[in-house]
């Protein structure tokens, strides 16, 4: 039987889900530096012990919301790779979402730029590797374990990830800072199309 939530506990799921939507958007448009727990009480009309039940402090809050930001992107990520006829096009298709998603100018900065420097990146990391790197690194063994295509059935994934991740990020940044986004969002595709072909197809 599903468990009963009370009205208490969906006020505190709501109120919670609330400054979590304030939240990224303020970090999305002015940095972590420039936003205050005011400012996300005052988008909400939530009071700051509201907050504070949820989150001991800004920071708290950013973590969260680098976290739920990840998630979003991995659930874009699944829907790309759950319509692509192939494991490898799957992975293809996956990179792409990842790169798209990431050279959002308001994401690219929440996500890669204030991340990392106001999270440190060991805990940065952690969130990435549970959702995004670990939809990658699920993604490779998927196609190694398949076995098709000409992917070496040896193939260790975990440097394969780390190479990846970190080309996707610095493309996705590249992108983002890029004065035509459009022409150099295709150009980064085909770079990376081109990248995962080589690394993967004989």
């Amino acid at each position: 039987m599903a468990e009963r939530r009370g009205p208490n506990a969906e006020r505190h799921a709501r109120s919670r889900a609330q400054l979590l939507a304030a939240a990224r958007e303020l970090f999305a448009r002015d940095g972590f530096a420039g936003v205050s727990t005011r400012e996300v009480v005052e988008a909400t009309g939530l009071t700051r012990g509201a907050l504070y039940h949820h989150f001991p402090d800004k920071h708290a809050l950013f973590d969260a919301v680098v976290e739920l930001v990840a998630q979003e992107v991995v659930v874009r990520i699944d829907e790309a790779a759950a319509a692509a006829p192939s494991s490898f096009e799957a992975l293809r298709q996956g990179c792409r979402v990842w790169l798209d998603a990431m050279a959002e100018p308001r994401l690219h900065r929440l996500y890669l730029i204030d991340g990392p420097a106001v999270l440190g990146v060991p805990r940065w990391r952690e969130i990435d590797n549970a959702h995004c790197a670990g939809t990658l690194r699920e993604g490779l063994a998927a196609f190694v374990g398949e076995g098709s295509e000409g992917a070496p059935s040896d193939l260790d994934v975990s440097p394969f990830v780390a190479l990846i991740s970190g080309a996707l990020n610095e493309a996705a940044l590249w992108v983002a800072e890029a004065g035509d986004v459009a022409e150099a969002r295709s150009r980064a595709v085909r770079a990376v199309d081109l990248l995962l072909k080589r690394l993967f197809l004989r």
